[in-house]
């Protein structure tokens, strides 16, 4: 934004939120980790409070951002899903769509945690024409295939290669 401001340089700012998807690194990151402690037959871990992260299929914020980049617009422009699904409910989701027998546990909410996870997408759905527009339990068909073959195939690539 400085370069922005100062010397006029052409910039895009935007927010994306929550993803998940298919080629995802599914070690890292919420909420992967629960996808594939389902598909193991392992407790799903869940937060003591209730965290409600706005999850959207990852190929969907590829529309906003290229609308972003084809635009005059600067932003910032916040991408992601203003629906909250608590990760209660995302666990049960993953159940259902697994048949998995995996209890939920409940730990301790880290201190650095936000409260606040809801992405105002007004911006982006009034100057771009974008929102989601896949279900949660449509993106999880997406997305299970994907984890379920990672863990068939560990010696596969489940990460993007590195270009060294």
């Amino acid at each position: 934004m400085a370069y922005h401001r100062e010397h006029g340089v052409k910039v895009r700012i935007v927010r994306i939120f929550n993803t998940y998807g298919p080629r995802m690194r599914w070690r890292m990151g919420a909420p992967c980790p629960i996808h594939v402690q389902a598909l193991e037959g392992k407790p799903l871990t869940c937060m003591e409070r209730e965290a409600r992260p706005q999850l959207v299929l990852r190929q969907r914020p590829c529309g906003g951002l290229y609308r972003l980049l084809m635009s005059n617009q600067t932003g910032p422009i916040n991408l992601g899903n203003p629906e909250e699904v608590s990760i209660l409910q995302l666990a049960h989701a993953i159940i259902r769509a697994t048949q998995s027998k995996s209890s939920i546990v409940f730990e301790p909410l880290p201190e650095d945690d936000p409260q606040r996870r809801q992405p105002d997408i007004t911006a982006a759905r009034e100057k771009l024409g974008w929102e989601p527009h896949v279900s949660l339990e449509d993106g999880l068909a997406k997305t299970l295939p994907y984890f379920q073959s990672s863990l068939q195939n560990p010696s596969q690539p489940t990460e993007p290669r590195r270009a060294d």
